[in-house]
């Protein structure tokens, strides 16, 4: 039997449920974290609890909300899947490529009361790449603009729903190769007309525009770099709007049409955290790594070029 894991909705969702929405990886607060005098304190599996509902299969994917609909992307093992080890692993923890059939789905659940208003099967397959053992086939967290749901699985595939669960496109990707292993974790951005995906990988990392109502490729810029895992940033600043990238090598800001506005070079070995602002400055760190360097940087509107401090 596959397993499953828990959404609970705890006291938070009080603050939530005055905005509304949360439409992506991070959400749409300044500093992507909400802050409201009602968040809890403390929670426990009941305490500031309002309800919780088993999800099926195995999934890092964030929750996301549209008003009284919650959304999230899940991989159904037809086996049934371990369960997550505890600890640090610093290497050689990837899987091997499973030889039975995975359901990729996303569920839509009800706000008020936690249960299924319907779950769409996007794809069913054997994945394609090995993964971390603490990692999912499922770790990108959905995006939606209230009219559609955009669900991407790094080395699977982007798929658009209406908010009822219908499947209005698809596009497939081949399988790519990431650092020891690991899979990926990326998560699309809906701004505007667009989705903008951030794919980077052992093989050829690049940024994507797809116009988001077919699918379409507007632009695809081929990108320098190693694996990362961070999810693009749709800066919005007093002179221009960005797409700002973390990297391994590099952190670089785009304009609408793909072109390179500035870069940052230093970052550390494994480059995690998306970037975000706050104000009129972008802040982008290294995250986690067993060795230095580590930096944050701050990054005031309008640089150009190299900006990587002397």
């Amino acid at each position: 039997m596959p397993l499953s894991r828990r959404l609970f909705l705890t006291a938070l969702a009080a603050s939530t449920a005055q905005a509304g929405r949360w439409t992506h990886f991070r959400g749409n607060s300044p500093g992507a974290v909400p802050d409201n005098p009602r968040l809890p304190d403390t929670w426990s599996t009941t305490k500031n609890v309002a309800w919780k509902t088993p999800i099926p299969g195995k999934g890092w994917s964030s929750p996301i909300v549209w008003d009284d609909q919650i959304f999230l992307n899940t991989a159904i093992s037809s086996t049934g899947d371990e369960q997550p080890p505890g600890g640090f692993y610093a290497g050689g923890e990837s899987l091997p490529i499973p030889t039975h059939e995975y359901t990729w789905s996303v569920y839509s659940i009800d706000f008020a009361n936690g249960k299924t208003r319907w779950a769409t099967a996007i794809h069913r397959g054997i994945p394609k790449a090995p993964r971390h053992r603490k990692n999912t086939y499922a770790s990108e967290t959905p995006a939606t603009d209230g009219e559609r749901i955009y669900a991407h699985i790094g080395d699977l595939g982007t798929y658009c729903l209406d908010m009822n669960g219908k499947i209005l496109w698809s596009k497939l990707w081949p399988g790519v190769e990431t650092r020891y292993g690991y899979g990926t974790a990326s998560s699309p951005i809906v701004h505007e007309g667009r989705l903008y995906i951030q794919n980077d990988n052992e093989q050829q990392s690049y940024l994507l525009a797809l116009d988001k109502l077919t699918g379409k490729e507007i632009w695809r810029v081929d990108r320098d770099e190693p694996t990362t895992w961070a999810t693009p940033y749709v800066w919005r600043n007093q002179k221009r709007t960005e797409i700002v990238t973390s990297g391994r090598n590099k952190v670089r800001s785009y304009d609408l049409d793909g072109k390179l506005l500035w870069e940052i070079r230093g970052m550390s070995g494994i480059s995690l955290p998306t970037p975000f602002s706050v104000g009129e400055l972008l802040y982008v760190a290294s995250g986690f790594h067993v060795t230095p360097p580590r930096p944050v940087y701050a990054v005031r509107p309008g640089a150009s070029g190299d900006i990587t401090p002397a």
